[in-house]
């Protein structure tokens, strides 16, 4: 046993040396590209000449490359070293709700949230909070709308508190935030929501994906056994997400089933998905969409498992056995002012998802 635990402290002392020194060349790159950018300060003058035009482009691309690259490293790592149990707080799914079988939640519905790539942290935007209090309020007494679920990290904290790269992404957020130059804050913003499409991406793809969608499928089960949800008196779990949390949905729900013992529902919003995670036990999807909405119809295209002219993909075998439920938003679009947590759609948007849980409702079997 303790042969064990010496290998299991190594593996950990070596991954936070990883770690550290994927940080130090993260920062270095930041600290080449601000010294860049007092260059062209300086020089403002020889930038209008095309040669330095085209030189400044090329360093600004090909760091922007190697940044890519070192956000994606880093997620990769990080999912890995979790899988493999290497951090404190891998969690144990044998135990899960054996605590909660004698106590009798007043919930029998329960709606997850997942936000899109922009969400940095458990706190969501104040648009986002408008839009979930307003769908709070319209929900069933025996629904429990649960929030602040971090899609895009695998511990029950978001980036900035995140134990092992603390210091990394408070800095980054700090400099986001504050920062007095707006390219250095788009530089910030950038990164973070690199590493959150890069999830989304590892979550569709059929080799990675299932490590990560069980991953937050077990954050969600763990979440849901502290608001003492138990399969005995919970009717459902529904997933409610937005842009890319709309992929995190659908790849976590069939694991998610599996771990809680309860149907799962899924609701996207303006989804961006693929379509590769396996659906067969799933009985309820619905989307809200929008008409004016390009991101989403992006989405589709980029994977190309959505379209019709594969039609032995997961997604295709899903719809030939079930029905699909869309809700159309005439004008609505991604984000923004015109997006579903404007004023002008936050409402029927809610609407929308409210007449979804009781037509799922109404045509579910009874057991």
């Amino acid at each position: 046993m303790t042969k064990n635990n010496a290998v299991v402290h190594a593996h950990r002392h070596s991954i936070r040396l990883g770690a550290r020194v994927l940080i130090a060349v993260l920062v270095l790159v930041g600290i080449l590209m601000l010294i860049g950018v007092g260059v062209v300060r300086r020089d403002a003058a020889s930038l209008l000449q095309s040669g330095s035009l085209l030189e400044l482009l090329g360093v600004s691309g090909g760091a922007i490359v190697v940044v890519l690259a070192l956000v994606g490293v880093y997620s990769v790592m990080v999912d890995f070293v979790f899988w493999e149990g290497w951090m404190q707080s891998f969690p144990d799914a044998s135990g899960l709700f054996v605590g909660n079988e004698e106590k009798r939640s007043v919930h029998r519905h329960f709606l997850v949230y997942l936000d899109g790539i922009h969400q940095s942290e458990e706190s969501h935007p104040p648009r986002v909070q408008e839009f979930l209090n307003c769908l709070e309020s319209e929900i069933a007494n025996d629904s429990l709308l649960v929030k602040g679920i971090e899609a895009y990290t695998i511990t029950d904290v978001g980036l900035r508190a995140a134990s092992y790269s603390r210091w990394f992404w408070q800095r980054l957020f700090a400099l986001q935030e504050h920062h007095a130059n707006a390219f250095v804050q788009f530089i910030c913003a950038f990164c973070i929501q690199t590493n959150n499409v890069i999830k989304v991406g590892i979550s569709s793809d059929r080799r990675y994906g299932p490590v990560m969608n069980y991953e937050l499928a077990l954050k969600i089960a763990r979440r849901l056994e502290q608001l003492d949800f138990h399969p005995s008196h919970a009717s459902r779990v529904v997933l409610v997400g937005y842009s890319g949390g709309a992929e995190m949905a659908i790849g976590t729900a069939e694991i998610l089933q599996k771990l809680c013992c309860s149907p799962v529902q899924v609701i996207t919003v303006c989804g961006v998905f693929s379509g590769n995670a396996a659906l067969e036990n799933i009985q309820d999807v619905a989307m809200v969409v929008g008409s004016k909405d390009p991101v989403a119809a992006f989405g589709r295209l980029a994977y190309p498992g959505r379209l019709g002219l594969l039609p032995l993909t997961n997604w295709n075998r899903w719809q030939r056995s079930h029905s699909l439920h869309r809700y159309r938003i005439d004008r609505m679009s991604h984000n923004g002012s015109s997006g579903p947590f404007s004023v002008a759609f936050r409402h029927k948007v809610v609407a929308a998802v409210c007449r979804e849980l009781e037509r799922s409702l109404v045509s579910a079997p009874s057991g």
